[in-house]
């Protein structure tokens, strides 16, 4: 009897060690596998690239596979929604593109809230927009281009990407900022807009650096200024448009986002990996041949401009009655 007892008990306390062990034993580093990047624009493109170096490089320092997952659709809303939704594990991560800041205010009603939903972990390039003109065009600076632009009213058409992208809206900016009248010319992407500019159809764009920076430098196309505050190392001798218009500032920042519940000790991972890269000569030199500088930070100093910039465009679309297509 009392070995029936003994056995019993036995038993018994194995059976209650089990889940104190189980999850200790199964336990494992992050990441144990393959992890999705969500991103919102279609494959090819100067943002997908981005993301494929980047998640090239998270691959090679973490052992586990950073699979592009493009959602493109709706000025990337599609893209945001499926890594709102999805499980908080760090697992899912969002291709965070200046769509994001426009986003928030360009649309009457999202099915989400990026600030609120999307936790930041990491910045990692600034890319200057481009004011290009064809080469025929009379203006050779930015003052010349307003001086024309004045006394030509309504008669430039300005070219960009789509309503609501960070080209158009570094143009409305800039006609805010000046007082000049220019009729926005939208595109279905950057490719069929600089080919029209190229044709002498439009007459400025405000591109993105990855998608004009080849027609600059074989003189196909005439850069104006870069649209950052400082100069680009790209372009070291093209001028901002700050110098001639004061305060004047558009930038594409790129970074990461996770589902907002992501265990703070993944994002702070993420955050490190993500800094280490950025600090490699390798990959600082591979951004800078796309025009982008390195933006490292920590989570919060990411989620403070995002906020920024959220507020910024949000101005800027209000006061030009900019809406969604």
């Amino acid at each position: 009897m009392k070995c029936r007892r003994r056995a019993f008990l036995q038993v018994l306390a194995g059976a209650a060690a089990l889940p104190v062990v189980a999850p200790i034993a199964s336990a494992q580093p992050y990441p144990s596998r393959p992890v999705r990047w969500i991103v919102g624009f279609t494959p090819g493109g100067a943002t997908d690239v981005i993301a494929r170096l980047m998640g090239q490089w998270l691959s090679e320092r973490l052992g586990q596979s950073f699979v592009i997952e493009n959602r493109p659709g709706a000025g990337s809303n599609i893209a945001t929604e499926v890594a709102v939704n999805a499980p908080a594990d760090g697992y899912t991560l969002l291709l965070v593109a200046p769509a994001h800041a426009v986003n928030a205010t360009l649309y009457d009603r999202l099915n989400y809230n990026f600030i609120r939903d999307i936790a930041p972990v990491a910045s990692f390039t600034r890319e200057p927009n481009v004011m290009v003109v064809n080469p025929a065009f009379p203006a050779k600076s930015v003052s010349e281009f307003v001086v024309y632009a004045k006394a030509n009213p309504g008669r430039i058409n300005m070219a960009s990407s789509g309503n609501g992208t960070s080209v158009h809206v570094a143009g409305e900016l800039f006609k805010l900022m000046t007082g000049v009248s220019m009729q926005h010319v939208p595109y279905r992407g950057a490719a069929p807009a600089i080919t029209d500019l190229l044709a002498g159809q439009v007459q400025v764009m405000f591109a993105s650096m990855p998608s004009a920076i080849e027609y600059v430098r074989t003189g196909k196309l005439r850069a104006l200024a870069v649209t950052t505050a400082a100069r680009s190392p790209a372009l070291p001798d093209i001028p901002t448009v700050g110098d001639f218009v004061a305060g004047f500032e558009a930038s594409s920042v790129y970074g990461v986002g996770v589902p907002r519940k992501t265990p703070t000790e993944i994002v702070a991972r993420l955050n490190q990996e993500i800094n280490a890269v950025l600090a490699d000569p390798k990959a600082k030199a591979r951004l800078a041949e796309l025009g982008g500088t390195v933006l490292a930070g920590s989570p919060a100093d990411f989620g403070k401009l995002i906020a920024e910039e959220t507020e910024k465009w949000g101005k800027v679309i209000r006061a030009a009655n900019i809406r969604a297509e």
